[in-house]
């Protein structure tokens, strides 16, 4: 996390109390009340530890990092930081070297918060939609920058060398050794498409970044690079519950059970990272990671930064597998029951409805009580099952997924056989979920739950959608993620939307095209179920442009009702220019502006430079993706940026181009050494 130094007593003072407001919980009065000493601070927090012990209380002095003089004479300094959840003490960092690396521009800060207070108009450019100004695109970038891209573009442009690349980095690295095999990966593709090594040595990038106008999504992105086989032994054993798999009972779905061709999720697979489940202290471990993550962002981000996570890093993949499972035969059930398709929203039934189907077993005081657990509204039902309990850590999995049957009335079991061990392995996967959410709506960061196998998404939906009933109350904390290329997503988008706004929380969604294409293809042709993927390209951007035209005629909605716009927020996350231009245009001719806050777009770290700076620059919401983490364990990353480069040569055409652009008019007008100095201020 970054660290703010004491550089003079008002510089100090503006930025605590900056930190008092992004943070919420440890200042007296309303955001914008009065600000204690840091001493006060402590104490106040302090003080509350001791009496209560909460989790919120623990961690509320996150944000708070400051440069507090130790002794009278000033010659010592302390940075108060909580190191890890489930310690009670506060530990100060005394390392020179991370004092140097966590180092951030006071004055750059400083002016941050005087502009935002003293209504400053931050610096903007015109955007050109055309996304052609080779300007634009990289004035945030050295020369040498400039270089290293043009270089590593290269390089993805040869299918051979794109194709052995892991081959080749791992001969390179037993042929140089260590050292300078590392030299040299920061001297191409790891210092082109990777921040640095950890949450310190990232800092000076996210700055350069926010200077101008562009803010990160922070992915600590270091992967086992274990064997195929490992991979494949893993995923079966952890995707099958002790009580054996009951793929053949009846009503069973073949599409949420476990199948070894496909246990490998890496398997034609380019653009998204893979946890495989080893045991529940590695679950504990990406926990405490996510939550570094969260540390870092808030620490030189204003609130206004965003961290990724996977919930298949959190848990046992069989309970991901056994909840998709429920929710599908779910939809059956209510399809059978009152005729048509889609999800129980969907069908706008009423609870008098389903007494009239149960009818004949009214009587019943499993269906009476089953009928008492439904949710509702005055539009219909809801859920047929009290998902809320799922979310507070201490529900029972085989005791809530159970259906009467309307003509026996007895009570059938949706969810096969789960044993108490399981059970709380389930709940302590909730147990870091919620952990993860209530640090991040403490240190003002926003949560990205990425998108998964079909397989795995009903049941990552479904949860994601009760932490933000949970927690985006007053403002969109939690997001979750919908992959435009397959088939449903349009109206699993607009069903979500239905319920945010019936249940009344804040809605918010990331929309990609998908990363998982060709194995969804594959597997549903190998096990027998329904593609469910869009048939072509234009299909897949059609779904995209009608799910975001949807979103956006919502907002308006919202605006012109005189209600909160930002009820729902939307990052379009696209490295197609296209579909930026389209989201562009359409905010134009329905009134959003990027002062509302609602529309986001984002792009991955070394890929798109020339559509995301413009943006940030240009006063929208623009986001990087930024991966981190030690050079030899991110390889797998970096192998996959090299594939995905392969796969859009165009855009790697126009790029290369501009980069080249860009460089000659440097050298002519004798600018080699230029130096990038941004004055943008993120909204």
């Amino acid at each position: 996390m970054a660290q703010l130094r004491s550089l003079n007593p008002s510089r100090t003072t503006i930025q605590l109390a900056y930190y008092c407001r992004s943070a919420g919980s440890v200042c007296s009065g309303s955001r914008n009340g009065p600000l204690g000493s840091v001493t006060e601070l402590y104490s106040r927090n302090n003080k509350n530890k001791n009496n209560h012990g909460t989790f919120s209380q623990k961690r509320s002095l996150h944000t708070i990092c400051a440069g507090a003089n130790v002794n009278s004479n000033g010659s010592k300094n302390a940075m108060l930081r909580w190191q890890n959840p489930f310690l009670s003490d506060v530990r100060c960092l005394h390392s020179a070297a991370q004092d140097k690396q966590a180092q951030v521009s006071v004055a750059d800060r400083t002016q941050h918060v005087q502009s935002k207070e003293e209504g400053v108009k931050p610096q903007r450019d015109p955007l050109d939609v055309s996304f052609n100004d080779p300007i634009a695109a990289f004035k945030s970038k050295t020369t040498w920058e400039l270089a290293r891209a043009y270089l590593v573009y290269m390089i993805c442009s040869s299918e051979k060398i794109v194709e052995y690349n892991m081959t080749l980095l791992k001969v390179a690295r037993s042929v140089l050794g260590s050292k300078l095999f590392v030299m040299l990966m920061k001297s191409t593709f790891y210092g082109h498409f990777v921040a640095g090594e950890n949450r310190h040595t990232i800092v000076p990038t996210l700055e350069r970044l926010r200077s101008f106008g562009v803010k990160p999504i922070l992915d600590y992105s270091v992967e086992e690079d274990i064997s195929q086989e490992e991979a494949e032994k893993r995923e079966v054993e952890s995707s099958v519950s002790s009580a054996g798999d009951n793929e053949k009972d009846a009503g069973a779905l073949p599409q949420y059970h476990v199948d070894k061709s496909f246990a490998d999720r890496r398997y034609k697979v380019s653009s998204a990272r893979t946890y495989f489940y080893l045991n529940e202290a590695t679950c504990e471990r990406n926990m405490e990671i996510f939550i570094k993550c969260l540390e870092a962002v808030s620490g030189a981000t204003f609130g206004t930064g965003i961290t990724a996570i996977k919930l298949t890093a959190l848990g046992r993949p069989q309970l991901l597998l056994q909840l998709s499972e429920v929710i599908m035969r779910t939809r059956k059930y209510m399809e059978a029951l009152v005729g048509g398709q889609g999800n129980v929203l969907t069908h706008h039934k009423t609870i008098k409805d389903l007494e009239k189907y149960y009818a004949s077993v009214g009587d019943n005081k499993d269906v009476q009580q089953f009928l008492k657990n439904v949710t509702s509204d005055k539009e219909g039902i809801l859920h047929l099952f009290p998902w809320s309990g799922i979310v507070d850590e201490d529900s029972q999995l085989s005791d809530t997924f159970r259906v009467p049957d309307p003509l026996t009335g007895q009570m059938r079991r949706l969810i096969s056989q789960i044993s108490p061990k399981e059970e709380e392995m389930f709940r302590n996967m909730i147990r870091r979920l919620n952990t993860i959410v209530k640090t991040a709506a403490e240190l003002d960061v926003r949560i990205m739950v990425d998108a998964e196998q079909t397989y795995f998404q009903p049941a990552i939906t479904r949860i994601t959608l009760e932490m933000m009933r949970k927690y985006n109350k007053d403002k969109a904390i939690v997001f979750n993620t919908y992959q435009c290329y397959l088939r449903e997503t349009f109206r699993e988008v607009v069903t979500d939307l239905e319920q945010a706004s019936r249940q009344n929380f804040y809605f918010g969604a990331k929309l990609v095209r998908g990363a998982y294409m060709e194995q969804e293809r594959a597997r549903a042709q190998a096990l027998g179920y329904a593609d469910p993927v869009n048939p072509s390209y234009e299909a897949t951007t059609e779904m995209y442009h009608k799910t975001l035209a949807e979103c956006l005629r919502r907002i308006k909605v919202l605006k012109d009702c005189g209600q909160d716009a930002r009820k729902i927020g939307i990052m379009v996350a696209s490295h197609n220019e296209d579909t930026v231009r389209f989201a562009i245009e359409n905010m134009k001719s329905i009134g959003i502006s990027p002062e509302d806050k609602v529309i986001c777009f984002g792009q991955l770290l070394g890929m798109c430079d020339y559509i995301t700076f413009p943006l940030g620059q240009a006063g929208y919401s623009a986001y990087k993706y930024i991966p981190y983490g030690p050079v030899e364990e991110v390889l797998p990353y970096l192998s996959r940026r090299a594939q995905e480069n392969k796969g859009v040569l165009k855009k790697i055409k126009k790029e290369k181009r501009l980069l080249l652009s860009e460089i000659r008019r440097r050298l002519f007008r004798g600018q080699l050494f230029y130096t990038p100095k941004g004055n943008y201020v993120p909204i």
